[in-house]
């Protein structure tokens, strides 16, 4: 198992198998560096400790069976001790992991979360997580891991996680719209389409994912948004991909949520 410091090798650009994720990281102590290309990732799979992952460059989900979070480089994630979950990369992504003692563990939320990053926590993630072989002195290595976790205890929880629904119709509108998230079509429209009035969905939306239509739509539109640009698509493209009446709306509403312009988080341009 690679501790802190272990050098990362090639950018993986295939899906690690649960059984090598197990075998290979299942009992980290330390940090890591797991450079993928656009499309790599990791199985199903869970740790025994609770760990932090932010992808340096490019963009990372973390998808469990309750829903999926997203983090850009500008953003950290947390995923508890024993939580079933797998990544997917976008683009040329850097991750970077660092497991958490107990004693630190218990501080952060008790599910998945996504939060902001700062210059303090994105550099002591660095310095933990090094491409080289040597390892800092373990006293560092307790200092710097407060250091990140002081730092997120008093961070908000981001607003970059997509639930899953449970309920066969609203299921089947996650659908629709993941296959088409430029479609505009109202929740009357929808739920004629999966057999469902309005009222019903509305109530389903917030028994189930805790939010609103109108916010859950935008929560996926920012996240297939954050995959178009990772993967090198143009602004105006991506507006229009994802069903933003113009790129001027586009861009105000994704620095609302994201604090940077789309044009930040846009890699290998590509024609689009």
């Amino acid at each position: 198992m690679p501790e802190s410091g272990q050098a990362s090798g090639a950018p993986i650009a295939r899906t690690v198998s649960s059984s090598e994720a197990q075998a290979t990281w299942g009992d980290a102590r330390g940090g890591m560096r797991v450079p993928f290309v656009h499309g790599g990732g990791v199985a199903v799979h869970k740790h025994r400790r609770g760990h932090l992952v932010y992808p340096a460059t490019g963009v990372l989900s973390i998808i469990t069976e309750s829903g999926t979070w997203i983090a850009p480089s500008t953003r950290i994630a947390w995923t508890p001790a024993g939580f079933e979950h797998r990544h997917q990369a976008y683009g040329s992504t850097d991750m970077r992991v660092l497991f958490l003692p107990s004693s630190l563990a218990t501080r952060l939320p008790e599910r998945p979360a996504v939060f902001s990053v700062s210059p303090l926590a994105r550099e002591a993630m660095l310095r933990l997580t090094p491409d080289t072989s040597a390892a800092r002195l373990p006293a560092a290595q307790v200092r710097l891991r407060t250091v990140i976790v002081d730092d997120l205890v008093e961070a908000p929880v981001e607003p970059l996680h997509l639930p899953e629904p449970r309920d066969d119709r609203l299921r089947e509108l996650s659908e629709l719209l993941h296959a088409n998230p430029a479609d505009n079509s109202t929740l009357v429209e929808l739920g004629r389409r999966v057999g469902a009035s309005q009222r019903t969905l509305t109530r389903l939306f917030h028994e189930e994912l805790g939010m609103g239509f109108r916010q859950w739509r935008t929560q996926l539109r920012l996240h297939l948004a954050l995959v178009l640009l990772a993967d090198g698509h143009t602004v105006t493209y991506t507006a229009a991909s994802c069903g933003w009446a113009n790129p001027t709306s586009f861009i105000e509403a994704f620095a609302a949520v994201l604090g940077r312009t789309p044009g930040h988080y846009r890699a290998h341009p590509q024609p689009g």
